[in-house]
Parts: C-alpha cells; structure tokens; sequence
C-alpha cells in the first residue's frame, strides 16, 4: 500500500509527517529494550512481505503484516515500520522519502488500533484464534481507509481509486487474517514470552 510521490497534496504530507514523528518519538520512548529482537525480527518480515506487491494506480497491494507487528509491539511499531519503509524506499524506490510518513501512518496507526482492540482478546485460548485473525484483517482494512482517506484529501479526482484500493485489498485480508492466526497460535504455543499475554 506504498503510494507513490507527486500525488499527494501538501497538507497531506505535512499533516502524516507531524504524526508519523510523534508516533515514532513515543514508540522509542516506550521500546522494551529486552525486545530489540523481536522488533527487529518483525521489522525485517514486514520488510520482505511489502516488496512483492502489485502496483495499483498510485498505490499497490501486497502483505503487510501490520496487524501481527501491531499486536506484538504496540507503539514500538512505528518505528518499526518507518525503518523498514526508508529502506524499501532507498534501496527499491517503493513509496519515496517525501510520502515516507504518510506511508508509515497508514501501516502504523492501524497496527496501534489493532494492539489496544484486539490483544485484550488475546489472553483467552478459546477467543485467541479469532482475535488473531480478527487482527490481521482487520490492520489492513484500515490501512487501506487510510490511503484512500489520503489519496482523497489531496484530490477529489482520486475518489474512483481509493475504491478500487480498498476492493483490491479484501483478498489481503483474508489471507493476512490468516497468516496472523496460524503464526499468534503457534507462538503461544511455543514462546509465550514473545506475546507478553501477561501484560495488560
């Protein structure tokens, strides 16, 4: 769900950069440093699932895993996330830097809404699998408002492509529902401690 550069307004830009900085600044303040690990691990996975994606007018569909990330590290995420999408712009020109904090807060923001609604939930075994996917598609869902919600306050004109985002992007919902279900539930099976399903 990269969007490209010169497509979106200024206030766009502007307004994704003051939060994107915000969220980051809070999200190092509140890094666990006994878990550089997993939010590097989880960085870099969201590093490689982006790169195969199918460009789709000035945006493009791919996996995300921003419901995983989100659930696992909360506000650590959007550093997280801004690492791996400065690099992807560097190294492969997916997104750019001018677009790189809206592009952060679209992938961020969801993977925050995701932790603080769906982790809860987490805790139970019985309601655990559900919630997992739950998340999953749920971080996509609103990554893919978020772009359309951007595209859309930049020019009224990018109304029919936001749809077309949003449509394109239920098959990766579902399937990200998944892979977030199938990859919490082994986790809790075999290292609990990664999940911090203790914490509140």
């Amino acid at each position: 769900m990269h969007i490209s550069e010169g497509i979106l307004s200024a206030p766009v830009l502007i307004s994704g950069g003051v939060i994107a900085a915000a969220g980051t600044v809070i999200g190092l303040k509140k890094v666990d440093y006994a878990r550089i690990m997993p939010t590097a691990l989880l960085s870099s996975a969201f590093f490689v699932a982006s790169l195969i994606h199918v460009p789709l007018g000035p945006g493009s569909v791919h996996l995300v895993l921003n419901g995983l990330l989100g659930i696992i590290l909360g506000w650590a995420g959007f550093p997280a996330i801004l690492i791996a999408l400065f690099l992807q712009a560097i190294f492969f020109q997916f997104g750019g830097l001018v677009v790189l904090g809206v592009n952060t807060v679209t992938m961020a923001v969801p993977a925050l809404c995701c932790y603080y609604l769906v982790r809860p939930w987490l805790k139970n075994p019985k309601t655990r699998p559900v919630a997992a996917f739950c998340a999953g598609a749920l971080a996509i869902f609103l990554s893919s408002l978020l772009v359309a919600l951007a595209l859309a306050l930049s020019d009224s004109g990018f109304l029919t492509t936001a749809k077309v985002i949003i449509g394109a992007n239920v098959p990766i919902m579902i399937i990200e529902g998944f892979i977030t279900m199938f990859t919490v539930t082994f986790l809790a099976r075999v290292q609990p401690e990664i999940l911090h399903l203790d914490q509140p």
